[in-house]
């Protein structure tokens, strides 16, 4: 017997919104939220963190951001939002109930928590990335006599006046700690393995993501080659900065690697002034600090650096293989889903697993009507 139409797991923005546009499809559901509060990631967020994408194209579906909100909200106000998306459809989750498995049955799905199994014949998973902190491992870190922490347990600089830090990575989270750092007067440096692909936050003056949405339909490979010489002119040159440009444009390093390009903040400029110095990746750790492999940044030399704290700033790797043990199919090697917004079996969706060249806000905006859309028209 069903408990419930549909078990939407997380009550993130993906969650709320899947479990908004459910019900305006007729559909009852539930939504298991192993945390006390919806937003839950967003509470935990650094505290100077703002949305990279605009308000306009941040909105969930049926509920518009605050026209009162600026451009680029924070993140108490996207909680806020939250919140408040989640009154408007009267939504509210099963608080301290964390889904440990999902399993087919004869009749739909059963989703297991530590206090109860919910059964029913739809399931979203919508529990983002932020449970899936990647944190590499260094050649001799054991040894290392400073403080190491990802960077989703990063705050404030508060704890690092006066300290040497590091931070490992230049993706959105690290360039951004890296910025908050520095404009704290904290002596920083980033460490930089891979090429890199930056874009300004804006473009002629317009969010980078209204260039984006309105390029939607051309192939990767042609919008990135039409925005080069744009992006090149208002981002400069990267490689004085002893930063390699990684060789694809931002549209095909989503759709082919599925890395998420850099929106530059301030970070670039606080690089090019000296106030946030640039390091090759991470050969080993010493007692004090890290030896450095070497890159343009130092000249092609291997260097040794003394760092009182490091950030890794590696991101988040997914896998529901734990969360799934039964139905292999609908995820890839890695344990992410092979699809998303749509069916990966009879009645089991994913909704913002992936990134999205147009923001991932609005993708799940898309994901969440299209995936209430086909699970209403499923034979009951």
């Amino acid at each position: 017997m069903s408990d419930t139409d549909a078990l939407v797991i997380g009550a993130g923005p993906a969650g709320l919104a899947c479990a908004a546009m459910l019900g305006e499809q007729g559909l009852r559901s539930v939504i298991l939220e192993k945390a006390a509060t919806v937003g839950a990631v967003w509470r935990r967020h650094y505290d100077r963190l703002h949305l990279h994408t605009d308000r306009g194209h941040s909105g969930l579906p049926g509920l518009p951001m605050p026209r009162d909100y600026p451009r680029y909200p924070s993140r108490a106000q996207v909680v806020a939002y939250l919140e408040s998306y989640a009154a408007h459809f009267e939504l509210r989750p099963e608080f301290g109930s964390a889904a440990r498995a999902v399993l087919r049955t004869e009749h739909g799905w059963r989703v297991e928590t530590p206090t109860r199994a919910w059964n029913a014949p739809i399931v979203v998973i919508a529990t983002g990335w932020a449970d899936f902190p990647h944190v590499p491992a260094w050649p001799g870190q054991a040894q290392y006599r400073g403080d190491v922490i990802h960077s989703s347990s990063y705050r404030n600089p508060a704890p690092y006046a006066g300290r040497r830090v590091l931070v490992v990575g230049f993706g959105n989270s690290g360039g951004e700690i890296a910025l908050d750092l520095a404009d704290a007067g904290v002596d920083t440096t980033l460490a930089v393995r891979s090429p890199v692909c930056i874009l300004p936050r804006e473009l002629l003056g317009l969010p980078i993501l209204t260039w984006a949405v309105s390029q939607a339909a051309l192939p990767p490979a042609l919008a990135d080659a039409l925005n080069a010489p744009a992006i090149r002119l208002a981002v400069g040159s990267i490689e004085r900065l002893g930063l390699v440009k990684a060789s694809k444009g931002p549209r095909r390093m989503i759709a082919e690697d599925r890395k998420i390009p850099l929106l530059d903040i301030g970070t670039v400029a606080a690089i090019r002034a000296g106030r946030i110095k640039v390091r090759g990746g991470i050969g080993h750790f010493t007692a004090e600090g890290v030896a450095f492999e070497p890159s343009p940044a130092t000249g092609g030399k291997a260097v040794t650096e003394a760092f009182d704290a490091v950030i890794l700033a590696t991101g988040f790797r997914p896998d529901l293989r734990t969360l799934l043990p039964g139905t292999p199919e609908a995820l890839d090697a890695q344990g992410q889903p092979r699809v998303t917004g749509a069916a990966a079996a009879p009645g089991l969706f994913f909704c913002g697993q992936s990134p999205s060249p147009t923001g991932q806000l609005r993708e799940i905006g898309i994901e969440a009507r299209r995936i209430a859309r086909l699970a209403a028209a499923l034979p009951r």
